[in-house]
């Protein structure tokens, strides 16, 4: 199956390249080490149409085809993997809204996520549930024509910035993965309450929170979707979430490969660039080879998820996902490597990305579940 890229892709994927060499990278180094949220930055990148992509051009998005989408991410973590994901998760919960939402959450909230001047987050894991979504313990009541919501929920990205929330919570309790509904909540509603987690080992400039939720009221007309669907409504879009966050992968691993050839190439010992001894030399051509295979891989899954929503296009993204950040993690360590020393330290990028790749083994579903899911599929 051929990934031949349209003239319009390369296009994408070369405005993408240059805002992030030209904004995100002077500012990357600087942004890791204060923990600083790109607020700027993401206004500049959403001009472009670079946040939240896949939103329709009727709500003021650019509705990018989901191959282009993909291109947007690999190339933002290419940059940087913080910034990246600050830019890249503006949008959290906005496909849900897009998909399940009534027309006034989707006139109210698309066009401020699209155009920059808001962000949205998803609430989903919990202290105690990360992997086991129907295991929450969030509960959501009904009171009259309102629903009460009471729980907490963790390592939510966008927690303290976004101004509304996507939160899963348990409307039948004793009904497990069948009793999940999803609430649209904006984040200024009492009882809302984020805490910012900022000893983060990567990905330091996006922004992460727990979020207490303690009576937090809202009208029934914020239910999204189905009372009760909401877990099959959130299984939609596991497949394309892990598809994206493989795209993540690739972006790190080809931005510690970029640093890598460029600091071989400068590196000198033994009278000659360290570039041309044969062990770098085949270090970097090993770990090219791993980057092409991941983005190819990336490719084809989101072309199967953007078509169908069956068990192919599931096994094929949990594959994407697995196969990349365990990939991008090799990368970037051997990409360490080959700048020795002077990769241990922040002066050259080389660390970060080796930090920042080592989140995409973690969220959207670790690499064991991802095998599980692989498995499944097989058997």
């Amino acid at each position: 199956m051929s990934f031949r890229l349209t003239a319009e892709h390369d296009a994408v994927r070369q405005a993408v390249r240059e805002f992030g060499e030209k904004e995100m990278r002077p500012v990357a180094r600087e942004h890791d080490e204060s923990k600083e949220y790109p607020e700027s930055l993401r206004r500049q990148a959403a001009e472009l149409d670079f946040v939240a992509p896949h939103i329709p051009e009727e709500y003021g998005g650019a509705g990018m085809d989901p191959l282009s989408r993909i291109i947007v991410t690999e190339e933002l973590w290419r940059a940087d993997p913080g910034i990246g994901s600050a830019i890249g998760s503006a949008g959290f919960g906005s496909s849900m809204i897009l998909e399940y939402g009534d027309e006034w959450m989707k006139e109210e909230w698309l066009p401020r996520i699209a155009s920059g001047d808001s962000a949205s987050c998803s609430c989903i894991s919990e202290p105690a549930h990360g992997s086991n979504v129907a295991g929450m313990e969030t509960r959501a009541e009904k009171d009259g024509d309102d629903w009460v919501i009471n729980g907490t929920k963790m390592w939510i990205t966008n927690g303290t910035i976004a101004d509304v929330a996507v939160v899963m919570a348990k409307t039948d309790p004793g009904a497990g993965h069948r009793g999940i509904t999803a609430f649209l909540v904006p984040t200024d509603t009492d009882g809302f309450s984020p805490t910012k987690i900022d000893n983060k080992l990567g990905i330091r400039a996006s922004d992460l929170a727990e979020i207490t939720l303690s009576d937090v009221r809202i009208p029934e007309a914020n239910v999204i979707g189905e009372e009760n669907k909401g877990f099959y409504q959130l299984m939609d879009f596991f497949a394309s979430g892990r598809t994206s966050v493989a795209a993540q992968a690739v972006g790190a691993a080809q931005g510690a490969l970029d640093a890598a050839v460029d600091y071989a190439n400068e590196r000198e010992q033994f009278d000659q660039k360290i570039g041309e001894f044969q062990a770098i030399r085949h270090k970097l051509a090993d770990m090219a080879t791993q980057v092409e295979a991941g983005r190819s891989l990336v490719y084809r899954a989101a072309s199967h998820v953007a078509e169908d929503k069956d068990d192919e296009a599931v096994r094929l993204a949990s594959m994407a996902k697995y196969f990349c950040s365990e990939m991008s993690v090799d990368v970037a360590d051997e990409g360490l490597q080959v700048h020795g020393g002077a990769g241990y330290v922040t002066d050259h990028p080389a660390e970060r990305f080796y930090r920042d790749a080592r989140i995409t083994k973690i969220y959207e579903g670790t690499s064991e579940i991802q095998k599980n899911i692989i498995a499944d599929r097989l058997l």
